[in-house]
């Protein structure tokens, strides 16, 4: 292991969470608004001693309310999600909310009858406000890398660096090595020498992805380095590759330009050295 790549190693981030990324209390927001009316319709169930005959009542009056009844045990509409009935068959979660009878032995035998009849939930909008923040917790792994991404245009706002998001290899037709595959990069960076493609991740957890990554960043920038005025540049960080550092290392000694959220200052004199140019006119 080399020096360089040790030092590299031993700067890698704990986290690049900022407050913002634990939950998304506007997509939980939105989230709720579109069943907020069937909900209050639902919270009739509430404190019902027959609810078998409320759920009737109700179900004659809108069957639709019941609809959103899988989102009360944590489950998403478009999960799909599978159940064994009472008659040990499997069947669509979904195909407990066709009938009165049906959505009354969904209630009773979740768990859900006790919860009304006790009133342990008092608004049903309120107790789903709750429900979401705890399945959002599933979108953080994304969050993780959009706050990178964040971190690295905070870096190059700062340092007035003109660049272009989400950009398309299509945009640079004469990088023909790529195949007719699609790629997308995080940034596009161009100055009087280079223009940069950019890829950004973090990592906070090791797994088979990160060999993945690595090994797929080591053959796509050599396919890109051999243009004339073209570099790829990977900006990567977090501590889950203490779990994959020997496939960091491999591909640290064959991509020119890696950089972490520390080392990244380089890369920015590098740029402005070169005189940046303001992309979004380029292409």
């Amino acid at each position: 292991m080399s020096k360089q790549f040790k030092t590299f190693i031993s700067q890698l981030s704990e986290t690049n969470a900022t407050l913002d990324y634990f939950t998304d209390f506007g997509k939980i927001k939105a989230n709720i608004n579109k069943i907020s009316i069937k909900l209050n319709q639902l919270n009739y169930l509430i404190g019902k001693e027959d609810l078998k005959l409320a759920v009737e009542e109700l179900f004659e009056e809108n069957a639709k309310v019941f609809e959103v009844l899988d989102i009360l045990i944590a489950v998403r509409k478009n999960k799909n999600a599978k159940t064994f009935n009472r008659e040990g068959k499997i069947v669509q979660l979904d195909s407990y909310f066709e009938t009165a009878d049906k959505i009354y032995e969904f209630i009773k035998d979740t768990g859900l009858g006790e919860i009304f009849r006790n009133k342990n939930i008092t608004n049903l909008v309120d107790y789903v406000f709750g429900v979401e923040v705890g399945l959002d917790t599933n979108a953080r792994k994304n969050r993780g890398g959009e706050n990178m991404s964040k971190a690295v245009s905070r870096i190059f706002d700062k340092a007035k660096i003109f660049y272009k998001k989400e950009v398309n290899s299509t945009d640079f037709p004469e990088i023909t090595s790529l195949g007719a595959d699609l790629k997308r990069f995080d940034f596009a960076i161009k100055t009087k020498v280079n223009t940069y493609l950019i890829e950004t991740n973090f990592y906070n957890s090791g797994g088979s992805k990160l060999n993945e990554v690595a090994r797929a960043y080591s053959d796509l920038a050599p396919k890109i380095n051999q243009y004339d005025g073209y570099e790829f540049v990977w900006i990567t960080d977090g501590q889950g590759w203490l779990s994959a550092k020997n496939k960091l290392e491999e591909a640290y000694n064959i991509i020119p330009s890696v950089y972490n959220l520390t080392t990244l200052e380089n890369f920015v004199k590098r740029v402005i050295n070169e005189k940046n140019i303001n992309i979004l006119v380029q292409i």
